[in-house]
């Protein structure tokens, strides 16, 4: 379905604020020793036009009568309870998601990202659609998830309707990580809005003020915001819609959800 979408996004195991609480050391296989790496996690959501719940919808369903954030909704709840079988430092991103997704019965469709951080300091990733992540280390963005897109603002979508993507048709991605590291995960409300040096810059300016998960994701969702409202800012949406021959000013009002997750050492 075209249209205003649905996203759901997850990072961590468990949706706790932080993983691994225990010091521990791992070794790798020629015998380095590698601590054990934690993750805190922060979010901030604004809807699209602040007075929405979390799940607004996606425009093609709404026309036939269907909230399709309820779909959204049940499969990010039975992605967590689907976390909950596996092993604390083993949660598997893709079976998750197989799980979730056959167990979410609703009519609509969503994007979706997980992300998960595993014993030997990997970051874990599987992704639909166009949500999307990137890791931040030193300044620099050393990591990024890619998008699946069918055509411009049409991105692929899980659903349970015979033209939704299914999870086998997911990207997996794999980033080893270590301490200091700063993932930044959003919906496109975010980085259809913003550039990622804007990110990048905006993520460095809270490193060095040492700011919270949490904090840094309102800093990043309000920056987003602004520039969504402003029809003559610049954005990724309005570059990317000129090359798909749509020519659309400004920045793209959208639900927004921003996730920064912090890697520290045990």
């Amino acid at each position: 379905m075209r249209g205003q979408k649905n996203d759901s996004l997850k990072v961590g195991k468990r949706v706790e604020e932080e993983e691994g609480s225990e010091r521990e050391s791992v070794y790798r296989g020629n015998g380095i020793r590698m601590e054990k790496l934690r993750m805190k996690c922060g979010s901030f959501y604004i809807a699209k036009d602040r007075a929405s719940k979390p799940q607004d919808g996606v425009g093609g369903w709404s026309k036939h009568g269907v909230d399709a954030g309820l779909y959204a909704a049940e499969l990010i709840n039975n992605s967590l309870l689907a976390t909950l079988t596996q092993p604390l430092t083993q949660v598997d991103p893709m079976k998750v998601l197989d799980e979730a997704f056959s167990k979410t019965k609703a009519q609509g469709s969503s994007t979706a990202c997980i992300i998960t951080l595993q014993e030997g300091n990997m970051l874990h990733a599987v992704n639909v659609g166009d949500s999307r992540f990137m890791v931040i280390r030193r300044g620099e963005i050393i990591d990024k998830s890619p998008i699946q897109l069918q055509s411009f603002n049409f991105p692929y979508q899980l659903g349970n309707s015979a033209n939704c993507a299914k999870p086998r048709q997911a990207q997996v991605i794999k980033v080893r990580v270590e301490a200091g590291d700063v993932i930044i995960a959003g919906t496109d409300g975010l980085f259809d809005n913003l550039f990622e040096l804007q990110i990048l810059a905006t993520a460095s300016k809270g490193i060095e003020q040492d700011l919270g998960a949490e904090e840094m994701a309102w800093e990043m969702a309000q920056q987003a915001y602004q520039t969504s409202r402003d029809k003559a800012a610049v954005t990724p949406f309005m570059e990317a819609s000129k090359r798909a021959g749509r020519f659309r000013d400004g920045g793209k009002g959208d639900d927004i959800t921003v996730i920064v997750s912090r890697i520290l050492g045990a």
